[in-house]
């Protein structure tokens, strides 16, 4: 052992000692913090890492272990390390980015983990060897190859060290106000480089459902698989369980109507107006008829009972999709009017706005809106470093397909 040329068994030893080191370091000063290494400390440390690339590569023919790091007898290692610790990430639950680990090893939270660090470190010192190797014999053959590799170093260092200048704020934004202050995580308040005003808000809701809950607990039934009905445009009758139910009248936006000994309603296209349906249900014990609603902020809900063990009642109804329409303000003096949904964020001055939340006591009358604001810098790079991939992968393909009909020829 370790008599040249060192073989795989060498390669595993390496990264067992990464392994054994970062337990260590793990053990001694606790998981690493990435907000520790922000701009410009990120950008020093990547400098230090493309210039210990080419100083390990111009040592390669003097000291035979910096030759060793470009082979595939190190390389083989160093990927079986990383690809095991990545699928003990995926297998392990994390914690929240920025908490300690939850167990007494770290593999909780693997980003700021030592040994998982380490051999990461390893594959990318190894990418840079394998680069400049194929780059000192260049042939155009070989673009391909450098395009897969070059990009792979390109995501590895810029998606670990720009994690650190990634900002991720909760914003919330009231009807009317603009709001320039923010949350972090650490539920310290920032202010931000732009202001929203919520201008609207408005949510499109499924249809209202119907369902039998147990008047013991107000558990729905049947127990375990609940029955609904959903009263779409098209509803007009339909069966729950042993009962029978006719929807009389529907009224989207309703306020009660109060007297000494009955509750009805009447349209009320106002805030905190409330889903209504007056139904009649024929069961085994007879007819019931009355009326039914969700309720709102404003007015409670009302169920219609059937018999002395069950209720028919009208659930909160489910957003099927929620707008915010916003005015942005920018310190770049940019003034935009528009409009912000669930999994459309919108883009400026480097910032993603997404819209996260709203008042759900509110519901559909909510003069709140909840956003989270993200920055990362370094994303562009990290893209960047993707499509390298993607192309050299398409490069490698048409040229396999290219080589295969001249050997056919």
């Amino acid at each position: 052992m370790w008599s040249h040329p060192w073989t795989l068994k060498e390669g595993f030893l390496i990264g067992a000692g990464l392994l054994v080191a970062g337990e260590l370091l793990q053990l001694s000063s606790g998981g690493i913090d990435w907000s520790l290494f922000a701009w410009p400390v990120n950008i020093i440390l990547l400098g230090m890492v493309l210039t210990a690339s080419v100083i390990l590569f111009l040592l390669r023919k003097k000291v035979y272990a910096c030759c060793f790091l470009g082979s595939y007898r190190c390389a083989i290692p160093a990927l079986t390390y990383a690809v095991a610790l990545t699928i003990i990430m995926g297998l392990t639950r994390q914690v929240q980015e920025g908490r300690p680990a939850a167990d007494p090893i770290g593999l909780t939270s693997m980003t700021g983990y030592w040994p998982f660090v380490l051999i990461y470190l390893w594959v990318v010192i190894i990418l840079g060897q394998v680069i400049l190797r194929r780059a000192l014999t260049f042939r155009w053959c070989d673009i391909p190859f450098i395009l897969n590799h070059l990009g792979l170093f390109v995501v590895l260092t810029t998606a670990t060290l720009g994690s650190a200048d990634m900002r991720r704020v909760e914003l919330t934004a009231m009807k009317g106000l603009p709001e320039w202050r923010a949350v972090d995580k650490s539920g310290r308040i920032q202010e931000l480089p732009l202001a929203i005003e919520l201008l609207d808000f408005t949510i499109d809701e499924y249809p209202p459902k119907l369902m039998l809950t147990s008047k013991d607990n107000g558990t729905p039934l049947p127990e375990g698989k609940p029955a609904t009905l959903l009263m779409d445009s098209t509803f007009h009758t339909g069966q729950l369980g042993e009962w029978s139910i006719t929807l009389d009248e529907y009224i989207d936006k309703a306020a009660p109507l109060m007297s000494a000994d009955t509750t009805s309603f009447t349209p009320w296209p106002s805030s905190g107006a409330a889903s209504a349906a007056h139904v009649t249900v024929v069961g085994p014990k007879g007819k019931r008829s009355g009326w039914l609603t969700c309720g709102s902020y404003l007015f409670p809900y009302q169920l219609l009972s059937l018999d002395d063990s069950v209720n028919l009642v009208m659930p909160q109804r489910e957003p099927r999709r929620y707008v915010s329409r916003v005015q942005l303000f920018t310190e770049s003096g940019k003034n935009v009017e528009t409009s912000i949904e669930v999994n459309k964020p919108y883009s400026i001055d480097g910032w993603k706005i997404y819209q996260l939340s709203y008042d759900t006591q509110k519901g559909r009358w909510s003069d709140v809106s909840i956003f989270e604001l993200v920055r990362d810098p370094w994303q562009p790079y990290v893209y960047a470093g993707i499509y390298m991939m993607l192309g050299g992968a398409v490069l490698m393909l048409l040229t396999s397909q290219k080589k295969r009909k001249e050997g056919k020829s």
